[in-house]
């Protein structure tokens, strides 16, 4: 997506005039409401005001000031008649979606909190400063816009140090391709799980999100559930590996799966999979189903996995045939699809959060943005080969995945419902890339047994999510029959983490407890270095 794209909702902007244009009766009550408030505005009299978290308007100046909170209101009236129109205006999905977008990011874009001539907020900064602000702020802007993503920092690209700070689980590399790097965790308990399991990461941004900070990272908690535990970190390609598609990536899932299994030897693997790892996990199962090789498979987990991509929220809105064949050729260009520009998509997604938020701080303030592990991965991209990229598009555009047969792997056509292992699905509640109802649909189509988890939070936070945090809760059943409203009306709530309810559902599938080794590896694979290993440092 183009940044002109933001501002520009192009044919679905036509559709959405047409549509008014065929409700003049509504646009006139919407329009004379408008005016009707904003001469309450004037005279003082109008009710309107901030909701209570809204944070962008937290400073009391906004409320006590008689000329700001006059600003405000008038911004909040026009927020409620594009909100109306938008309602009035009756469109298919694509286009609501579309419209949707383009009129947050206008609207958010002209919220008075990031206007630095009337912010509270940088006038206060400005004298308890004495004017520093105004030189930091602009330099920080010239910083950040200089390169891509062009966005405000949302962390100091220093605020952590891989191996260092983030990812620094003990473990080694015990196997090596040019393609990726196996990892194995070291034991922290006397006795172990039999049956190991395998991590299957995103191929946007690194496999860290998983081993991030101690006491945040996952895979240090399970480690400590006695799992064994292997990861696979995925090599940053470059133009040079243009060419490593769906097939390429299946056929290393396939390749690390075994090498587990040979240095475990428990005849069995789980494999836990994120994202679009997950879809890549995906594949090869229904690949390996078909082809006989499913036994070996001892259950399937996904996090936040959207196989199931119809109506798959703001981001599947903004591909069309047009917008996909332009992108498959910019990438096809370079050989490669930049994380940094998949990282201003997503931004721009939440852009309350994840844009304006940073646009205050950094440059009204000129503050740093504060250290926060999850938005240090999330800067922390990688890119992704041109032929992946084409094929996930691809598979998106017309939802071939949820359609048996409608995908070929390795020369296999797949049928997700030929997974017929027990599966532990787990969505997001708040998620804005994978929505979670179509990662509810997703789980639906496997073919085994399936408990689904929808933890609070969004795409990340909802995984980055271990126990001790009050706030937290999941809903949970094994009844993936009904809608998803319904299923959310009927699940259970649990209060808390849901990573010991997975620890102890992977423990039921785990076999027999044995003695942990020291060792990592085996005679046949014996470890090449220390984890986090070396691919996930290389830029």
């Amino acid at each position: 997506m183009r940044p002109v794209n933001r501002w520009l909702p192009g044919e679905s902007g036509v559709r959405f005039l047409d549509a008014l244009a065929k409700r003049p009766d509504r646009v006139t009550r919407r329009v004379g409401a408008l005016v009707d408030e904003l001469g309450r505005i004037v005279m003082g009299t109008s009710q309107l005001a901030p909701q209570p978290k809204d944070r962008r308007f937290s400073d009391p100046e906004w409320s006590q000031n008689p000329l700001l909170k006059r600003v405000v209101q008038a911004y909040l009236a026009a927020d409620e008649l594009a909100e109306g129109l938008l309602e009035d205006a009756p469109l298919e999905w694509r286009d609501a979606q579309r419209m949707k977008f383009v009129l947050s990011n206008i609207l958010e874009a002209a919220a008075p909190s990031n206007n630095p001539l009337i912010s509270p907020v940088a006038w206060k900064t400005f004298f308890a400063t004495r004017g520093a602000n105004a030189v930091s702020g602009p330099r920080n802007l010239l910083r950040d816009f200089a390169g891509s993503p062009r966005i405000p920092a949302m962390v100091e690209p220093d605020a952590f140090r891989v191996g260092v700070d983030l990812g620094i689980t003990p473990g080694a590399v015990v196997y090596r391709t040019e393609m990726f790097e196996l990892i194995q965790y070291l034991p922290q308990t006397e006795t172990v799980r039999a049956v190991p399991l395998l991590i299957v990461p995103p191929t946007i941004n690194k496999y860290y999100v998983l081993d991030l900070a101690p006491g945040r990272s996952l895979v240090e908690y399970l480690v400590r559930q006695g799992q064994q535990v292997f990861m696979i970190s995925w090599r940053n390609p470059d133009e040079r590996h243009r060419d490593w598609g769906i097939d390429a990536y299946a056929e290393a899932v396939i390749e690390a799966f075994g090498v587990v299994d040979r240095i475990a030897g428990a005849g069995s693997v789980h494999t836990m999979a994120a994202c679009s790892g997950g879809l890549i996990a995906c594949m090869a199962a229904a690949h390996r189903a078909r082809t006989g090789g499913l036994g070996k498979l001892a259950s399937l987990n996904l996090l936040v996995t959207m196989i199931d991509q119809h109506r798959g929220g703001v981001a599947g809105s903004l591909i069309d045939e047009s917008v996909a064949r332009a992108a498959i050729a910019r990438s096809q260009h370079k050989g490669y699809l930049d994380g940094r520009a998949l990282a201003e998509v997503f931004a721009w997604l939440r852009p309350s959060d994840l844009v304006w938020n940073y646009w205050v701080n950094n440059y009204l303030q000129g503050k740093t943005p504060p250290k926060f592990d999850i938005l240090f991965w999330n800067a922390d991209t990688t890119r992704m080969p041109a032929a992946l990229h084409r094929d996930f598009i691809e598979a998106a555009l017309h939802n071939k995945l949820a359609t048996a047969g409608a995908v070929t792997v390795l020369g296999t056509p797949i049928e997700l419902n030929e997974i017929t292992v027990d599966s532990y699905v787990v969505a997001g509640s708040a998620d804005h890339i994978c929505p979670w109802a179509n990662c509810y649909r997703s789980a639906q189509l496997l073919g085994g047994k399936v408990r689904f988890v929808l933890s609070t939070n969004g795409h990340i936070a909802a995984l980055v999510n271990p126990p001790g945090n009050r706030k937290s809760n999941y809903q949970v059943s094994e009844d993936t029959s009904l809608d998803p409203a319904d299923w959310r009306g009927a699940a259970a709530t649990v209060q808390g983490s849901w990573w010991p309810d997975y620890a102890a559902w992977l423990g039921d599938r785990s076999g027999p407890d044995k003695p942990a080794s020291a060792m990592l590896g085996s005679a046949e694979f014996r470890p090449l270095g220390v984890a986090p290993g070396t691919y996930v440092l290389s830029d």
